[in-house]
């Protein structure tokens, strides 16, 4: 298909109803014209106001731990809209801090299947030629220094973001050099999915004097995003980009 024929080329969004996700869509919607994903398509359509020219965008209200149709799903979303997508940013996330003893095997499948297989998942349907047209060039996973480090109650969460992490890994090689693949790890940031900790004073204290810069704002994930998304990125794939205020280089806390 010539260059000129080619759909209009989106920047997909997971998790964009929400905290990391919201405030990333806000930012980016400046440059790109995006595909907002998430459970609920009231709260898209929240976000969805929120956006530079919302009418640019387009929502796509998908649960991602449903893994075994969301190939199908996205194909024939991108097909029925006549889109491209060019960037994939993963940030959609499911957390609950449970004892090991207390996780069942279906609750830690739905930890992978959001956190990790729905982003393998994704990205293979955007692989596609017939689907995507060869439009995809730079994928950013919100990962976690969850990845790097360990936690009570954070073992499904942390085998989950770590197996993302090496998806990145795997798939920066794979896909080069057409496509970059990069994740950022968060360190404590408020949104609504950590809302529960923070409300522990003690847990919420603790946090705040680990952190030599203090706990992180959604803007300061959003800001790495962009870079990473962006052309003076070029050189860039493989990495984990970690922000997290200074928390793993504390060997104090």
């Amino acid at each position: 298909m010539s260059e000129l024929l080619l759909p209009a080329s989106y920047l997909l969004i997971t998790g964009a109803s929400s905290g990391i996700g919201r405030k990333l869509a806000v930012r980016l919607s400046q440059q790109h014209r995006l595909i907002l994903n998430g459970r609920d398509q009231d709260r898209l359509a929240e976000t969805l106001k929120l956006c530079y020219q919302p009418e640019r965008h387009l929502s796509f209200a998908y649960d991602l731990a449903d893994v075994d149709t969301l190939a199908d799903s996205l194909a024939t979303f991108l097909v029925k809209n006549g889109v491209v997508v060019g960037g994939l940013v993963h940030c959609a996330a499911l957390l609950n801090v449970l004892p090991l003893r207390s996780i069942t095997l279906s609750h830690a499948q739905s930890v992978m299947n959001v956190n990790m297989f729905a982003a393998m998942e994704l990205t293979r349907v955007l692989l596609r030629k017939p689907v995507n047209h060869r439009a995809l060039r730079a994928i950013v996973f919100i990962s976690s220094i969850a990845s790097q480090f360990g936690a009570k109650g954070f073992s499904a969460y942390c085998a989950s973001k770590a197996a993302l992490d090496g998806l990145m890994r795997a798939l920066a090689i794979e896909l080069a050099p057409h496509v970059r693949v990069n994740s950022v790890l968060p360190g404590g940031v408020r949104t609504p999915m950590t809302d529960a900790m923070y409300a522990d004073p003690a847990v919420s204290d603790r946090l705040t004097r680990d952190y030599p810069l203090g706990v992180g704002l959604p803007s300061d994930i959003a800001d790495a995003v962009q870079f990473l998304l962006s052309d003076q990125a070029r050189w860039i794939t493989g990495h984990q980009l970690v922000v997290d205020g200074g928390r793993s280089a504390n060997i104090s806390a």
